[in-house]
């Protein structure tokens, strides 16, 4: 079981990503972050922690839940009795430059679906991807913005993401299934 990022290296790699996310977004009043439900929304609040440490400005931040949109909804064991989370957006997107943030993307169909759910909400001005991990193997036409790392991976592989607020530890690592 490698670990491919350490604390301390999710912890650089999501500051480069904060500088990067200034770099593109001069009106930093437009921006909010909306993390993709589970490990998506610690991510963009330490990347709007990050942001409010660099620029001094707070960046709002929400959770978006995807089960819903989600397309293999009806052929996973989870359709009979499917966890559904709650959305929390407490403000509009409407006009906003919507930064999306998941913690892998592998076939961009989870994206696909947040691209839907969010949808639903209003009308951004423009939405960004950011994910910690870009594993490849993509099914959809989506590409990430931000990336923390590029971790290619064999189909036969998982990558395992632990955050401190969920699971007590931050690392990545790659398994073999």
């Amino acid at each position: 079981m490698p670990v491919v990022l350490d604390a301390q290296r999710i912890a650089r790699s999501l500051a480069r990503i904060a500088h990067e996310i200034l770099e593109r977004n001069h009106q930093i009043e437009e921006l909010a972050l909306i993390g993709i439900r589970r490990r998506g929304v610690p991510l963009a609040k330490r990347l709007a922690q990050a942001i409010h440490d660099i620029h001094h400005h707070d960046v709002p931040t929400g959770a978006l839940d995807i089960t819903l949109y989600r397309d293999d909804l009806m052929r996973t064991a989870i359709a009979a009795q499917p966890v559904i989370r709650r959305t929390e957006i407490p403000f509009s997107i409407d006009d906003k430059r919507i930064l999306l943030v998941d913690d892998v993307l592998y076939t961009g169909r989870t994206i696909r679906a947040a691209l839907d759910a969010l949808i639903a909400f209003g009308r951004p001005k423009a939405i960004q991807l950011a994910v910690l991990v870009d594993r490849g193997h993509r099914e959809l036409p989506i590409k990430a913005d931000y990336v923390g790392k590029n971790v290619p991976t064999s189909l036969s592989q998982s990558v395992q993401v632990h955050l401190t607020e969920i699971d007590g530890r931050d690392e990545v690592e790659i398994l073999e299934s």
